[in-house]
């Protein structure tokens, strides 16, 4: 954002300071200026000169002698300019003056160009008459300039000789060079900047001086409005100037636009360009002849019209552009640029002004997607304030009174949804000298708030926000708005107030950081895998076609079908890791991801975020088994706090071997799966030959259930009693089946218990198998005895005989 300090002073006219100085404290209160430029640079003793005479050089065919009227004297210069005549009125540096560059309009010298009286093929010349090149400048911002020759001021510009040229051509002035933050939309206008240095310097601020408009017409006479997608634009006001007269635009207006960096067109274009840098409303004009129908309707444009800009290309729209049309087709592409059907000419008579506020997200995509970008798009893709439209149609149609340029009619077309009301926030000065380090008193902090038009009502002790400072929401910003016209270098250093207490990792991230060392600690290295994948990995995974994990999130914009879709499952990336290790012929491999998965919480396609959940996978081959996987899952269970019963459930997951899987349960809940991959699983992911091992952990559901909280237990007062008990069993009855009998029947007394011998063999029937266990019985009260021990136990075996096992004698 670029403003030249002049416009500045039309607001601020009591701002006195040196440019660094402006600069200092306007990057202090808030608004970073990232540098200046002086106009005037390297432009010394250059004033206006009248040529009174011009001879033809003695000596040089293509050299010209002139008599310059300087004010105080008539000078000679000799030049080469074939565009000069007697009478015009010219830029003259003078002996001992300076230029900023040449005439090719190359780069600038950093020190200049310095002129002094001499001989041009032995005719004196005292001085040298300048291009707009040599003054720093080009023809961009000074269109009336000729493209190879001297500038020359116009009769009507006012100015006479010995006055000074760089005045008035409007170089006497500094141009700042803002970084506005996309939430300072009001900073993007001059009057928005200007605003803030008014509160940093503490000196008033002046608005536009907007008078009151039109004649006795209506404007709803001439043009009405529809706005159809109101999703998409919330304001659109419309202003009829007829009997146009197109001329150029007064010489303070065009000072102002070059300053700024804009061309001085015509007073109509000139106005519109003015109200915008100004107000930072974005405007545009409509020859009303052509707006058929005399009606104006905003709408989405269909998929596949062509609409011509006012740039003579033709675009190709879809139906999230918004057009603005007239009863016929479209004239205009909204907040981006008009139409070349509606565009003005020379012989306009009758003008429609349009101010409209748009949506901001749609308007920059539709820039993107339309390959058309635009000042007017870059700012309405900010999020204007739609009351700013009302002010800044009001000022355009001042200026045309004031410039004389047409007859304003009376009111306005002016179609919109409910505007925004000023907002209220809670002022709590106590609270802010907290959160700040400071000791700012209420009434100050409120002055501050005063520059800044932020009122304040004393009944409710609220801050009313003005609605075009859309940033202020609630009490860090009120706070920031305070530290800023304080000043940051003024805010003491001071300690916390708060009590230090020792930093951390979350629980959630804790949680990981164990998983990732128990994995680490069992030889697992650490894998990290994409999370789009290809539609394929749902049938290398021989998932159902109606499996719910096929349900997964398309990516709108893929790199490619193989990244098109969020992973619902953990296992792909990992196993082609797996595969990619087998197949380089590594040996012992194991490998582990923290994986997240992303599951659709309704139907596709999604309407709301997905359910984004991590998973511990765990995943080998060589040597490692079934078992081997299972004591890895226990420690990590066991270390997460998880102190109660692990059990392990038949699963028929179908990439998984049939028999050799289980789902694994804690509390009731699933909380993951083991198991060795299927065979044909390990053909599709090209590792026929190996037994592959995998667990997966759901870890939202081990972060409901785990915990770091230690629990003390003193040392046991009283012995512990252990029995051995080997059994002849049934080989289809499980262990865990056993395990569920000595839990329930053991009661309080029981500590632990242990499998430490299966066998199978001879000595056993067929159909059988003996199983040896260790059960450890303690009191935390007495001394048991061997009746205590004897009734639980006989509760236990009881159960056992139940289930169709026996003692072996």
């Amino acid at each position: 954002m670029k403003t030249p300090l002049c416009w500045i002073k039309d607001f601020v006219p009591d701002l006195n300071c040196t440019d660094q100085e402006f600069m200092d404290a306007m990057t202090m209160s808030g608004t970073k200026c990232e540098g200046y430029k002086r106009l005037d640079k390297n432009l010394e003793n250059i004033v206006i000169g009248k040529i009174e005479k011009i001879d033809k050089h003695p000596d040089a065919d293509k050299l010209i002698v002139c008599q310059v009227n300087i004010g105080r004297e008539v000078t000679q210069i000799v030049t080469g300019a074939p565009n000069v005549h007697e009478g015009d009125l010219v830029p003259v540096v003078l002996s001992g003056g300076k230029v900023a560059g040449g005439h090719d309009g190359g780069p600038l010298p950093e020190e200049g160009i310095n002129i002094k009286a001499g001989k041009l093929r032995g005719v004196e010349s005292n001085g040298m008459m300048c291009s707009v090149e040599e003054l720093g400048s080009s023809r961009d911002v000074y269109p009336e300039a000729p493209e190879d020759g001297i500038y020359i001021f116009s009769p009507e510009s006012g100015v006479k000789p010995g006055d000074d040229a760089i005045d008035a051509l409007g170089l006497k002035d500094t141009v700042f060079d803002y970084v506005i933050t996309s939430n300072r939309v009001d900073c993007y206008a001059i009057m928005g900047v200007a605003r803030e240095a008014a509160a940093t310097f503490d000196l008033p601020f002046r608005y536009p001086d907007v008078k009151e408009t039109g004649n006795s017409e209506k404007a709803s006479d001439y043009i009405s409005v529809e706005i159809k997608d109101t999703d998409l634009c919330s304001r659109y006001i419309g202003r009829v100037v007829k009997n146009i007269k197109i001329g150029e635009s007064p010489d303070w207006m065009k000072k102002r636009l070059r300053a700024a960096g804009i061309r001085p067109i015509s007073n109509l274009v000139d106005i519109t360009n003015f109200v915008m840098l100004e107000y930072g409303q974005p405007m545009h004009a409509f020859d009303l002849s052509t707006i058929a129908g005399n009606k104006i309707v905003v709408k989405r444009a269909e998929d596949g019209d062509k609409f011509v800009t006012l740039d003579g290309v033709e675009r190709t729209l879809d139906h999230e552009v918004l057009t603005i049309c007239d009863g016929e087709k479209a004239v205009g592409l909204a907040g981006i640029m008009g139409g070349e059907n509606s565009m003005i000419t020379d012989e306009v008579h009758d003008v429609l002004f349009e101010a409209a506020t748009f949506n901001g997200p749609n308007i920059r995509k539709s820039s993107r997607r339309i390959g058309l970008r635009t000042d007017a798009s870059g700012i309405f893709e900010k999020g204007l304030d739609p009351n700013n439209a009302y002010d800044a149609m009001e000022r355009a149609c001042s200026l045309v009174e004031e410039l004389g340029c047409g007859e304003v009619v009376g009111g306005r077309v002016d179609v919109h949804g409910e505007l925004p009301e000023k907002k209220h926030i809670r002022f709590e000065p106590e609270r802010i000298n907290e959160y700040l380090g400071t000791d700012i008193s209420k009434e100050q902090m409120l002055t501050y708030f005063k520059r800044l038009e932020v009122e304040y009502d004393e009944a409710s002790g609220d801050l009313i926000i003005p609605t075009f400072r859309q940033d202020l929401l609630g009490f860090a910003d009120s706070s920031e708005e305070v530290a800023r016209l304080y000043g940051y270098d003024k805010i003491p250093v001071t300690l916390p107030k708060d009590s230090a207490e020792a930093g951390g990792l979350p629980f959630k991230l804790r949680l990981e950081k164990m998983a990732a060392d128990i994995a680490t600690a069992f030889g697992f290295s650490q894998a990290y895998c994409y999370s789009f994948e290809s539609p394929d990995v749902f049938d290398k995974l021989r998932l159902p076609e109606d499996a719910p994990e096929r349900k997964a999130i398309k990516i709108s914009n893929p790199l490619g079908v193989d990244f098109s879709i969020m992973r619902t499952l953990p296992l792909n990336g990992i196993l082609s890791s797996i595969s990619t290790n087998f197949n380089h012929r590594n040996e012992n491999v194991r490998l582990f991801e923290l994986a997240n998965i992303y599951i659709p919480k309704g139907e596709l396609p999604i309407t709301d975020y997905p359910d984004e959940r991590m998973q511990f996978a765990l995943a080998a081959y060589g040597d490692i088994d079934f078992f081997e996987m299972k004591g890895v899952v226990e420690e990590f269970i066991g270390k997460a706090g998880m102190s109660g019963r692990i059990k392990y459930e038949p699963s028929k997951r179908p990439y998984l071997h049939p028999g050799r899987q289980a789902d694994i349960i804690y509390n009731k809940e699933v909380i993951g799966y083991l198991g060795q991959v299927h065979p044909l699983t390990c053909k599709a992911y090209e590792m026929e030959k190996a037994e592959v091992y995998i667990a997966v952990l759901d870890m939202p559901e081990i972060e409901k259930q785990a915990s770091f909280q230690p629990r003390f237990e003193g040392i046991a007062k009283f012995p512990a009693v252990s029995r051995d008990l080997s059994m002849v069993v049934p080989k289809e009855l499980k262990a865990q089946d056993i395990d569920d009998i000595i839990v329930q029947r053991g009661g309080k007394i029981l500590e632990s218990y242990s499998l430490f011998d299966v066998y199978e063999g001879e000595q056993i029937g067929e159909g059988f198998k003996s199983m040896a266990y260790t059960v450890v019985f303690r009191d935390s009260e007495k001394t048991l005895t061997d009746d205590d021990i004897n009734a639980v136990m006989k509760k236990i075996l009881n159960g056992l005989e139940r289930l169709g096992i026996e003692l072996r004698s």
